[in-house]
């Protein structure tokens, strides 16, 4: 059931939906409640009231994630400010990926926000789909150990990893 509503939201995303609304944590927000509202209509759309703890990663205490989405948003939009070389997408990308997954400003439903988020900007940019999902063990185990980097602030494997996603087409579109 998740996964349709997922690809709902994408084709969404891929018809413009969502052009007009700025880059920020409104945009993030909307996303996420768009997707799994009808689900969870309680918390959808709202920063996480309760503290969590993903694998070893123990994202900020929730009295911190809107001051965090906030930064985040401002962070953003200034590396948006001006047209974003080719040669800075990885970084940018990767930045966006793996700050926001480290925030986990969602109760659930992070992970696929953020590959929705990521299509988002994608699209914006006018790149080809992309292979967000690992497609493997060994993949899964780059991508994790990349996202454990991110989370002390080092986006250097995520970004080797967008300049691989941005080179190589994809075999399918996944969007769980």
């Amino acid at each position: 059931m998740l996964a349709e509503r997922v690809l709902r939201i994408q084709e969404r995303i891929e018809s413009g939906d969502y052009a007009a609304s700025p880059l920020d944590e409104n945009l993030i927000r909307t996303l996420h409640r768009d997707f799994c509202g009808d689900l969870v209509p309680e918390w959808a759309g709202n920063w996480r009231s309760i503290s969590v703890r993903v694998g070893l990663h123990e994202p900020p205490p929730p009295h911190l994630v809107p001051l965090q989405m906030r930064e985040y948003s401002l962070d953003m939009q200034a590396r948006l400010a001006d047209p974003v070389p080719f040669e800075l997408l990885p970084d940018t990308l990767a930045f966006a990926e793996s700050r926001l997954l480290t925030i986990h400003p969602f109760v659930d439903f992070n992970g696929r926000l953020v590959r929705l988020w990521l299509w988002e900007l994608l699209r914006r940019w006018k790149l080809p789909p992309v292979q967000l999902v690992p497609r493997d063990k060994a993949e899964t185990e780059i991508y994790l150990a990349a996202l454990r980097a991110g989370d002390q602030k080092d986006f250097q494997p995520l970004a080797r990893l967008w300049m691989q996603r941005l080179s190589v087409p994809p075999a399918e579109t996944v969007s769980q």
